[in-house]
């Protein structure tokens, strides 16, 4: 668990570390951002279709979360569509989807057909994305992995940087309707990074027949690997509290009596550290020395963030939460580049189509637990210095679970022999010692002499019938 596996890939080409793969990574970068920000981003409408349908903060807030439920929750369906029909056509398809959704919802007369528009069909759709996408990069990148990792994580922070004003721009110019209708002509640009995956053939030698997959539908095969076991529970302890801070952190600051614009801010400062976090960290993680130990790299990034958010917790003025969203910053980015790369390493490129989706199913559940359960504490103590506590000490637990299990509960498996290797060893072992100055005669003679020594049998009256 703790060290990268690096393969070949389905087709057996070994990942390219480059050329075309770049396009892959842009491809990647792009799609991340979308899947990512686009759940946040819709929260500059909450206040017009309030007003439209009605409806009160918590309604609207169900587009965010059914968004984010697909995202997560459709990993498995994700995964079975990749391994039925590939990577590319899925995207494509998964585009339509994503486009639709917002088309669709710039047409809607209630707040039920805007769930199921934006929330169900889009969120579909960018599931049917973001999952094929890591499975290509993960295809295309072996050595330069992490970093690869890295750069695309970063679309993330920097598409949320640029959405956010975008949404609120489309709203203030055309209204909710028309910048919904923008958007989703805007998602096309998913069709584009998808017509960008193009898949990895194997070259056929001379002689051989056309390759057999016998890959399943949904390998749950992986459930057998106590790394990945432990990697599951670690990252869905996880999720439980890793996304409070972000959702509270501007609410924290307005009870402290910071204004609007000032508490409002304290998100950018939060997405700028993440910008820069990701590829770092992806670029750390890749070191030679660094990498074999990748999955304690990634257990310091969780109870760094835990320990951040502890910190945050009593923080009493508008410049101690400014400090705290820079170091929060910079574990939330480490933990966003290393998380996939770690479960790439553990499972390897055969098994990750199936291990993805169900981490992510895993983890549907813990982010629908998440925020609200720290809603709850706050609606019950109203200090928002508990509801840090209790994501600082959910992220610490998950750390502690994957640094202990990997230490203890893991056990390398020994190294087998390469054919080439065992062969060698063999001939060696058989092949007679260049200087040992015997007489090829005197072993002749000793041969004939004594053949039962040998493997010969010696027919005497004892042993013949």
């Amino acid at each position: 668990m703790g060290g990268a596996v690096v393969d070949e890939g389905p087709t057996g080409v070994k990942a390219p570390d480059g050329g075309w793969g770049w396009a892959v990574l842009f491809g990647c970068f792009v799609i991340t951002g979308f899947s990512y920000a686009f759940p946040k981003a819709v929260s500059v409408f909450f206040k017009e279709l309030m007003r439209e349908f009605g409806i009160g903060y918590s309604d609207t807030a169900w587009i965010s979360s059914i968004l984010l439920a697909m995202l997560y929750g459709t990993g498995p369906l994700c995964s079975v569509c990749v391994n039925r029909f590939g990577c590319r056509p899925v995207m494509l398809v998964g585009g339509l989807f994503a486009s639709l959704g917002m088309v669709a919802a710039s047409f809607c007369r209630s707040i039920i057909q805007v769930y199921l528009t934006t929330g169900v069909i889009t969120g579909l759709g960018l599931a049917l994305n973001f999952q094929p996408s890591l499975i290509m990069l993960n295809r295309y990148f072996s050595k330069r992995r992490p970093m690869a990792n890295g750069l695309a994580a970063a679309g993330s922070p920097v598409f949320l940087c640029a959405l956010s004003p975008l949404g609120q721009l489309l709203q203030d110019r055309y209204g909710w309707r028309g910048g919904f209708l923008i958007l989703g002509g805007l998602l096309l640009n998913c069709c584009v990074c998808g017509a960008l995956m193009r898949p990895l053939v194997a070259v056929a030698q001379p002689g051989s027949g056309p390759p057999r997959s016998s890959r399943r539908l949904l390998d749950l095969s992986v459930f057998r690997d106590r790394g990945f076991v432990l990697y599951a529970v670690a990252a869905s302890v996880m999720v439980l509290g890793l996304f409070i801070p972000p959702v509270f952190v501007v609410s924290y600051a307005k009870d402290l009596g910071v204004p609007d614009t000032k508490a409002a801010f304290l998100l950018t400062v939060l997405g700028f550290i993440d910008i820069f976090a990701r590829p770092a960290a992806g670029f750390v993680a890749g070191l030679g020395k660094v990498r074999p130990y990748s999955v304690y790299l990634f257990s310091f990034s969780m109870f760094f963030n835990g320990f951040a958010d502890l910190a945050g917790s009593t923080a009493g003025d508008y410049g101690g939460l400014v400090v705290f969203c820079i170091f929060f910053g910079i574990s939330y980015g480490m933990v966003g580049a290393l998380q996939f790369e770690v479960l790439m390493a553990i499972v390897g490129t055969h098994k990750f189509s199936s291990a993805i989706g169900l981490v992510l199913l895993m983890e549907a559940v813990a982010v629908l637990i998440g925020p609200p359960s720290g809603g709850k504490l706050l609606d019950a103590t109203h200090v928002y210095k508990y509801v840090f506590i209790l994501a600082g000490a959910e992220v610490l637990t998950s750390s502690l679970i994957l640094l202990l299990g990997n230490f203890f509960c893991i056990r390398k498996k020994p190294k087998e022999p390469q054919p080439e290797v065992a062969t060698a060893e063999e001939e060696k072992l058989h092949k007679p010692p260049a200087d040992s100055g015997v007489d090829l005669r005197e072993v002749e003679h000793f041969l004939k002499a004594e053949p039962e020594k040998n493997g010969e049998v010696i027919h005497t009256p004892e042993t013949s019938v």
